[in-house]
């Protein structure tokens, strides 16, 4: 898939650029609002790598001002929006994340194609253009699932992180696996399928030049409307049964991992909020994600005056509930211990406009790159864990999103290795 020459000129001109794309209708992205995910055209982009230069939040909010959205203070009533934009998908990959909390980027991204930091802006399609083009069938094929780490590797990484918790190095961290197919085929109605798992709250595509993602994440990394800001950290998972739901609810392991991360979530939104506004109001409630339980608190605070996207991305990549407590000291033994980057998973993505903004944190989420279709799962690690568990907690997060992605040629009866 050749880049467009637009695209790639505001690539590389930056968000002082505003230049727009001509107008192609596209696939929903992820949050989106409902009027909108029919009728949307892009206007413009603006993608940036690792080694590009500058500081990604900061760009990324200037050039949303270039194109009328206006972000520099979440406090203020909501203006406006301009004809031209009806709002913009924002993707932040966890690698960017960790850049702009002063830490490396961790192992090297098995899906490089993939930017770490998307913005795409919208605008509304004529009514004889707002329905995307039929895609004909792709003769779509997936082939064998390769880890990136074996089921021991895994276990021993956990084991080492019980380690540095023993001596007081980190209270939790999260470990993540990585897992790629390769697919003959259009890759994109699979990862559109993924959407319409059952709790995917942020279900949606956005693409590239020569990359997609693909979500069906049910966890909101953060959310501001009229000035308050909201994270709904999830934490705690069991099979989507009676029993499950029990086990989940009695266990002390669970309830003290979640109970750590709405702590580090309440920190988060504290660095931003009004003094004294930070409350939590919902903790370890139990939510059903396709065939599993988990438990999910909600947490908000109202918006010191000021503040704009770029603060706030600073302040919340990477996500609290996939890096650990201390969030700094976690994200060296990630690096350390993850055999691969974590490529468009543990990031954010979401959807942006004037005084709005609402983010997912892309867990079971799977991307596209020129012919291979990558995956990504895991779990918070604490003095509890045991290794093999967690192991299988991470095998049953990533179950739902592989089969999804496998449904077209199974359906079809074309299924093989690609």
């Amino acid at each position: 898939m050749p880049r467009g020459k637009s695209t790639e000129r505001l690539r590389r001109n930056g968000p002082d650029s505003v230049e727009t794309l001509p107008a192609r209708v596209t696939a929903a992205p992820p949050a989106a609002p409902p009027g909108c995910r029919s009728a949307h055209v892009e206007r413009a982009r603006w993608e940036w790598r690792i080694g590009d230069g500058g500081d990604p939040a900061a760009l990324v909010q200037e050039f949303l001002a270039a194109h009328g959205l206006a972000l520099d203070d979440l406090a203020r009533p909501v203006g406006r929006t301009p004809e031209r934009a009806c709002g913009a998908a924002l993707y932040v990959s966890a690698a960017a994340g960790a850049l702009g909390v002063g830490r490396g980027p961790g192992p090297a991204t098995p899906a490089p194609a993939l930017p770490d930091v998307a913005v795409v802006v919208y605008g509304h399609a004529a009514t004889s253009r707002s329905r995307p083009a039929r895609r004909r069938p792709s003769g779509w094929r997936l082939g064998a699932w390769a880890e990136s780490w074996t089921p021991q590797q895994h276990a021993d990484a956990v084991r080492a992180v019980r380690a540095a918790i023993g001596r007081g190095d980190v209270y939790q961290a999260n470990l993540v696996g990585h897992a790629a197919a390769r697919y003959a085929g259009d890759p994109l109605p699979a990862l559109a399928r993924l959407g319409a798992l059952p709790g995917a709250r942020y279900g949606g595509v956005l693409t590239g030049a020569g990359w997609a993602i693909g979500c069906a994440s049910p966890e909101t990394l953060v959310e501001v409307t009229a000035g308050r800001m909201i994270t709904r950290p999830i934490k705690g998972t069991r099979p989507a049964t009676v029993a499950g739901r029990a086990a989940l609810l009695s266990s002390a392991k669970e309830r003290a991992e979640h109970v750590m991360i709405v702590d580090l979530q309440r920190n988060d939104l504290a660095r931003l909020a009004r003094t004294g506004t930070v409350a939590v109001d919902e903790l370890f409630a139990v939510r059903r994600w396709c065939d599993l339980w988990q438990a999910e608190s909600t947490v908000s605070a109202a918006v010191a005056e000021g503040v704009g996207l770029a603060e706030l991305l600073r302040a919340v990549c990477p996500g609290g509930s996939v890096t650990g407590a201390p969030k700094l000291a976690a994200l060296a033994h990630i690096a350390a211990l993850e055999p691969v980057g974590r490529g468009a998973s543990m990031g954010a993505l979401g959807w942006v406009t004037s005084g709005r903004v609402d983010l997912g944190l892309t867990i079971r989420t799977a991307a596209a790159d020129a012919d291979h279709l990558h995956v990504w799962a895991g779990g918070g690690i604490t003095w509890g864990s045991d290794p093999e568990a967690e192991v299988a907690e991470a095998a049953a997060k990533s179950a739902p999103v592989r089969a999804a992605l496998a449904t077209e040629g199974l359906r079809r009866g074309i299924g093989g290795t690609a």
